[in-house]
C-alpha cells in the first residue's frame, strides 16, 4: 500500500510517521469486526500498534508510549482488558485481529469504510524544530532565505514551505532529520510535533526549541480520535464517555506529559 499518494494520505504520514495508519486498518480488514457486546463477553479489546514506535507505542513495559497508555485506560473504563497486537512485517494478515487503531485522523475520507470515529481527543500535526541558535519565531513565513529546513520527501509541510519560497532539504525519515537538526547541519526541520516534543524531552541540553508554527495551515495540524475498526454505534458511545472523563479529569495530559507531549484539544 502506497501511504502518500494523495492529500489525505501526505496527513497521515506525517502524524504518524512510524506507521501508515490506512495500513494498520487495511491489516485487519478481512477479520469480524466485535461489537461492544461481544467485546464485553470476550473481557478485552484489541488494538494494533507498532512495537517500536515512541513516543507512540512501545513494546517496553517500562516506557509503552502515549498510545498504550490511552488504550489501557480506554481497556479499564470499558471493564476489559487491552490486549495489543503488534504490526510488525513478518506478521501474516490473517493472524492480527484488532478493534481499535489509536491516533486515527479525524477524517471521515481516511476511514470511510474501515472504522467509526470516536470523538476527537488531541490536537496533533506538524511543528517545526529551531536549532539552538536560531532566531525566536513563531509562524514558518518568519523563516528567512537560505535557512535550510528540513522536510520529508513528497510531504505537504514540503509544498507548503516551497510555496512560501522557503528553503527545503528532503528526507526520507524523520530520525535522520532531527539529527542533522541537533548537529546544526540544519535551521529548522518539520517534524510530527510528538516526534520533535519526545526528542526534545530526552534531550534536555539539545538546545532545540518546538514551534506551533503551522497552526494556520489546516493539511498541517488536524485532529485525531480512536478509531474502531467496523464497530457498531455502542462501542463508539462508550469510547466517548470514557474519552471525556479522561479529558474532563486531566488523565490524558497527563499520559502526555509522560512523554513531553502537550495535550492540546484546539
Amino acid at each position: 500500500m502506497n501511504c502518500s499518494m494523495n492529500l489525505s494520505r501526505m496527513r497521515a504520514g506525517y502524524a504518524m510517521a512510524w506507521v501508515c495508519a490506512a495500513l494498520l486498518l487495511a491489516v485487519a480488514e478481512n477479520a469480524s469486526a466485535r461489537t461492544l457486546a461481544e467485546v464485553k463477553a470476550l473481557g478485552a479489546i484489541f488494538m494494533c500498534a507498532s512495537p517500536d514506535a515512541l513516543p507512540y507505542a512501545s513494546n517496553k513495559p517500562e516506557t509503552p508510549g502515549f498510545q498504550i497508555e490511552i488504550a489501557g485506560a480506554i481497556a479499564a473504563g470499558l471493564g476489559v482488558s487491552l490486549n495489543v497486537e503488534w504490526i510488525v512485517a513478518r506478521r501474516r494478515r490473517n493472524l492480527v485481529n484488532c478493534d481499535m487503531l489509536l491516533d486515527s485522523i479525524n477524517d471521515p475520507e481516511v476511514n470511510e469504510g474501515r472504522a467509526l470515529l470516536s470523538r476527537p481527543y488531541q490536537k496533533s500535526g506538524v511543528a517545526l524544530g529551531l536549532r539552538r541558535d536560531a532566531e525566536a519565531i513563531s509562524d514558518f513565513r518568519q523563516l528567512k532565505q537560505g535557512q535550510k529546513v528540513g522536510v520529508m520527501i513528497n510531504s505537504f509541510a514540503s509544498m507548503v514551505l516551497g510555496k512560501a519560497g522557503k528553503t527545503t532539504s528532503p528526507y526520507a525519515f524523520q530520525s535522520d532529520m532531527v539529527e542533522d537538526l541537533q548537529k546544526g547541519e540544519l535551521y529548522g526541520a518539520a517534524v510530527s510535533a510528538a516526534t520533535l516534543s519526545y526528542y526534545i524531552f530526552r534531550h534536555p541540553d539539545s538546545g532545540l526549541r518546538f514551534v506551533n508554527a503551522f497552526d494556520s495551515e489546516p493539511e498541517l495540524t488536524w485532529e485525531v480520535a480512536v478509531g474502531l475498526r467496523k464497530s457498531d454505534p455502542a462501542l463508539v458511545d462508550a469510547v466517548n464517555a470514557i474519552l471525556e472523563r479522561l479529558i474532563a479529569d486531566g488523565t490524558l495530559t497527563r499520559i502526555y506529559a509522560k512523554y513531553g507531549v502537550e495535550h492540546r484539544l484546539r
